[in-house]
């Protein structure tokens, strides 16, 4: 296991050394195919999926997003807009595969489970689903009590399969939930989807450990497994 750790200077070249990474994994010249883990803080940004860009207000729901200070982004996987602050976490496990058929089921149970182990050492006790009018809305989520008992979500997984390699990537929401609340409700109805701000959670608000150097290395933890694990440098973390 090749295990990418820490972040470019900027939102389009941290992305690029994600394609670089998932390349990688699909062609290592080395014949070994290594499965890879990428774990860290994108920069402050809103990323909006493939639906959002033909919506008939994405031009709208982009200046929303721009006006709160987010730059506006596309992004290849994953579903509707999310929003990252720099202290929200993405991470992504791309393994080598034979064929696009198969194995999804099995990788987004794997990967849900390995996420509630992390934040389970962070103190999160949090279960499988999301409460209706959530944002980036899927059938891969997790979610968790916040102090008035209410389940939140804090969590979302997409799949992304090619020939050659599968791609499980999410987001997890580590704290500043209102902000993110703020963004995303006029970029939502903008976009003219259902998005109800109090079902945004996040690990502080679930009274979790939420202090960065913890999460990102519990995460990339429970991703990893007990894989041994080569670490290569990409940035500032």
């Amino acid at each position: 296991m090749r295990v990418w750790r820490g972040r470019a200077d900027t939102v389009e070249t941290d992305r690029a050394i994600t394609d670089r990474l998932v390349e990688r994994v699909a062609t290592d010249g080395s014949g070994e195919r290594e499965p890879a883990v990428r774990v860290r803080r994108p920069h402050r940004h809103v990323a909006f999926g493939r639906r959002d860009a033909t919506a008939g207000g994405y031009d709208r729901a982009r200046e929303a997003a721009r006006q709160r200070g987010f730059p506006a982004v596309e992004r290849e996987a994953g579903g509707r807009a999310v929003a990252y602050t720099g202290s929200t976490v993405a991470f992504l496990r791309a393994v080598p595969v034979e064929g696009p058929r198969g194995g999804i089921a099995e990788r987004y149970d794997t990967t849900l489970a390995d996420l509630r182990d992390a934040l389970d050492a962070l103190g999160v006790d949090a279960t499988e689903g999301e409460p209706p009018g959530s944002f980036c809305p899927g059938s891969h989520s997790l979610q968790a009590a916040g102090p008035d008992g209410r389940l939140r979500k804090l969590a979302g997984l997409a799949q992304r399969v090619r020939t050659d390699v599968a791609i499980v990537a999410g987001v997890l929401l580590v704290r500043d939930h209102d902000e993110i609340r703020g963004v995303l409700d006029p970029v939502y109805e903008a976009l003219d989807v259902p998005f109800d701000p109090d079902t945004v959670g996040s690990v502080a608000l679930a009274d979790g450990d939420a202090g960065p150097e913890r999460v990102v290395p519990s995460v990339e933890r429970a991703l990893v497994g007990n894989r041994e694990a080569a670490v290569e440098s990409c940035g500032r973390l």
